[in-house]
């Protein structure tokens, strides 16, 4: 009996000593949505992320647990579903870090044409090799595409560099006098963004014409922002990347407080379709 319970105990505190090595979050909210002169509907979500690490290993998987990767009611997903939304693995080995992405978004069951993200053809999954060179403050990478990256901070200014057939991409941001400034030349095509706080009020102002102001205290805040009208891109190229479909310009109005309870409450006002939404969420 003796040997049976130092068993158990061993067993137990090898347990223990592995589920030490496990981090979980997540965050779970509904929504209802009055959707203007539409019929109004109610969204479900919720999200997990598991983390574990072991040494210089970590592997880190992301899921949506309630059936839709965007919680919205659907006839084609069980909403008892558990659906994979990420999965990495990385490990360092010296100066050497090596990650592996082993998720396929292609495999998602629907994109969608009318905005957001179109996920490209092929597999996405894809390893990359990062070394921490001594040429200063720069990193040089490596995936395995065998596009070469170098990035580094100069005087305060950060400075990516992506070497690949025909397209290279540039990218540098920088805090200047209060200035947050950030610029992005993609195979010739160049996007930037200025952000500022002025009374309290930070105001960011992108190359796309989009216009953001955040003001309040924390955990009781206003956003205002405004999105400028998009051009149909019926041909995916190296700089716009996706197709996506025309969209009028639209205005946001959203108010969010964080409550004793750990929950925060949120409603948005949408100009574009007239529409209200009010949100309960909360994150763990």
């Amino acid at each position: 009996m003796k040997k049976l319970i130092a068993l158990f105990a061993t067993t137990a505190v090898a347990s223990g000593s592995a589920m030490g090595a496990i981090a979980l979050s997540g965050a779970a909210s509904i929504s209802y949505d009055d959707n203007g002169s539409s019929a109004s509907t109610t969204k479900y979500d919720a999200d997990l992320t598991i983390v574990g690490t072991a040494g210089t290993t970590t592997y880190t998987t992301s899921m949506d647990i309630d059936g839709g990767t965007d919680g919205s009611a659907s006839t084609t997903i069980n909403n008892t579903d558990v659906n994979v939304t990420a999965a990495t693995l990385a490990t360092t080995i010296g100066p050497v870090t090596i990650s592996a992405d082993m998720y396929d978004e292609n495999d998602a069951a629907t994109v969608s044409s009318t905005g957001g993200l179109i996920t490209d053809s092929g597999d996405n999954r894809s390893i990359s090799i990062s070394l921490d060179a001594p040429i200063g403050d720069a990193t040089i990478a490596l995936d395995d595409s065998g596009d070469v990256t170098v990035t580094g901070t100069f005087s305060g200014v950060t400075v990516s560099h992506t070497m690949q057939d025909g397209t290279d991409t540039t990218s540098g941001s920088a805090s200047i006098a209060g200035m947050d400034i950030t610029l992005t030349n993609d195979a010739g095509a160049t996007e930037w963004t200025l952000g500022t706080t002025v009374a309290g009020t930070a105001v960011t102002l992108g190359s796309d014409k989009a216009v953001t102001a955040t003001f309040g205290v924390t955990g009781n805040t206003v956003v205002v922002s405004h999105t400028a009208e998009r051009a149909a891109v019926t041909t995916a190229t190296s700089s716009t990347k996706h197709t996506t479909a025309q969209k009028n310009a639209y205005t946001t109005v959203a108010v969010s407080r964080d409550l004793t309870s750990g929950a925060t409450l949120s409603a948005t006002y949408n100009t574009f379709d007239d529409s209200l939404t009010l949100k309960a969420a909360v994150a763990f």
